[in-house]
């Protein structure tokens, strides 16, 4: 009994393992295009990744990655999820990389395979920069964005606004707007979606500053613009020639593969090999650009050349953009010296926001600050609305006036007239007579008569002058005749001459 027991446990043993054989013989063969008398052909590979043979799988896997492209990407994912299997997260990511680079698909990162590895540094570093995801601050950013993207439309239609400070401040916002979506789209991993946006908003990158600057300078001072300012531009002009050679006419495939390997050396997708020499000229250009508007905004603060409102609404823009200026600054400065940037890169993006969000803000509630000195109405003289006389000019013109009234006098000579003072101050005639209406809200008789009136009077009460005939003073101030010198004195005193003097006297 023992004996045929015995017999019969052999007999058992052996047919299961020609079941077995014949089962690895079948398997082997589900292709029937490999030869499977072949020990390291590649469906014996896929046999033992099946039945969990990592580490028989992956040298028939190595042996057959020169076969063609499209079972070199079924190698390439079999072998990342072999060594995941294992619990080698560098090598995974390693194939998964060589993977992705033929054919990019971060789903791929989510298969249940890759649960050994999942929670490792390395392994999260890859995911969250390569699958896609609608993070708070993506949203928050994207929102923003089309919100700046809003306002330049309502800016660049609203004719109210001057043409030139119109065209100024909506590409100011336009480009902060971009800055701020390309941001969203890198927070969010879509930068891989859609390859050409990336680094879509570098080319600005110098814009920033000269931007703002002629801004001020315009709807302070009216400025004008000259054919010298084109140097302004130079910077973006080399910058931009350089992102199209380098960057913008690369295929989207390429874009992709540059960007892999940005992540897969422990970088972020937008950052570039030339982040160093970009961010230090980008800090001279703001700092550059923020002293002279600094310049613009203080000399209009102190010879008040807008009103109060619209002073107010440069203040801000101004302490938005050097809030930009010194957060963009230290975060430079932080990544030159390879530290993680962390809250600082999402300062400077908050300081951007703020921007587009106080233009958007204004732009709804108050456009005609847009306009600074444009702004002027002269409800008095509507004559002068479409004066070419800049603010700062006027004041200068007005000073001179009044020198040549205070200190030389012209206003005793008989024959002056609005020509006469015009010559004087180098203008126009309009220009001359809008000074004075403006400024003294007179016109140019009643002007003249000021200072004449005002002469007289100290006449009549010299001592030295009292000898003096009524006629002998109307001469001595710049009056031809007697007649008109009582008339004047009459309208600004409601006495004659003799009877101011009479009055005064007896006071």
């Amino acid at each position: 009994m023992r004996t045929w027991g015995f017999l019969l446990i052999i007999l058992l043993f052996s047919r299961t393992s020609l079941s077995a054989k014949s089962f690895e013989f079948q398997i082997a063969n589900t292709d029937n295009s490999i030869n499977t008398t072949i020990p390291d052909s590649l469906a014996w590979a896929d046999y033992y990744f099946n039945i969990h043979r990592y580490k028989k799988a992956l040298p028939l896997y190595q042996k057959n990655l020169g076969n063609t492209e499209e079972e070199r990407k079924h190698i390439l994912k079999k072998m990342a999820l072999s060594e995941a299997a294992l619990e080698n997260p560098s090598k995974s990511i390693e194939y998964i990389y060589e993977c992705f680079k033929t054919d990019f698909n971060p789903n791929f990162l989510l298969s249940e395979g890759f649960d050994p590895i999942r929670k490792t540094e390395v392994f999260q570093s890859i995911t969250t920069k390569l699958i896609p995801r609608a993070t708070p601050w993506s949203l928050v950013f994207l929102f923003v964005a089309l919100i700046g993207f809003y306002v330049v439309f309502i800016i660049v239609l609203n004719n109210k606004i001057h043409p030139t400070s119109r065209g100024l401040i909506g590409l100011f916002v336009f480009i902060h707007s971009l800055f701020i979506l390309n941001i969203s789209v890198n927070r969010a991993n879509y930068l891989f979606e859609y390859p050409h946006a990336y680094l879509m908003s570098t080319w600005a990158s110098f814009l920033y500053g000269p931007l703002l600057y002629f801004y001020f300078k315009t709807t302070t001072q009216k400025y004008r613009f000259k054919k010298r300012d084109v140097l302004h531009l130079i910077p973006t002009v080399i910058l931009l020639a350089f992102l199209v050679v380098e960057v913008y006419s690369m295929s989207g495939e390429a874009k992709i593969r540059l960007m892999l390997a940005r992540v897969f050396n422990g970088l972020n997708p937008s950052d570039s090999d030339k982040l160093l020499l970009l961010v230090l000229l980008k800090i001279a250009s703001l700092a550059i650009y923020g002293y002279l508007v600094w310049k613009v905004y203080l000399k209009s603060r102190m010879l008040k050349l807008l009103s109060h409102k619209n002073q107010i609404w440069q203040k801000n823009i101004y302490h938005i953009h050097i809030f930009y200026v010194i957060t963009y600054s230290i975060y430079g400065i932080v990544i030159i010296n390879q530290f993680d940037s962390g809250i600082l890169f999402d300062t400077s993006a908050i300081a951007m926001a703020a921007m587009v969000l106080y233009v958007g803000y204004s732009a709804n509630i108050q456009p005609d600050v847009f306009n600074g000195a444009y702004s002027y109405i002269n409800r008095l003289f509507p004559k002068y609305q479409k004066s070419g006389l800049t603010p700062s000019l006027s004041l200068e013109l007005k000073e001179n006036l009044l020198d040549l009234f205070a200190n030389e006098k012209i206003y005793k000579e008989n024959n002056i007239s609005l020509d006469m003072v015009a010559l004087r101050l180098n203008t126009t005639r309009h220009n001359a007579s809008q000074i004075i209406n403006e400024h003294f809200n007179v016109s140019f008789h009643e002007f003249v008569n000021i200072y004449r009136i005002k002469e007289a009077k100290q006449l009549l009460l010299d001592k030295k002058a009292r000898s003096l005939n009524i006629i002998n003073i109307a001469y001595e101030v710049g009056y031809n005749n007697k007649v008109t010198f009582n008339k004047a004195f009459k309208k600004d005193t409601q006495l004659t001459p003799s009877q101011y003097q009479k009055s005064v006297l007896k006071s």
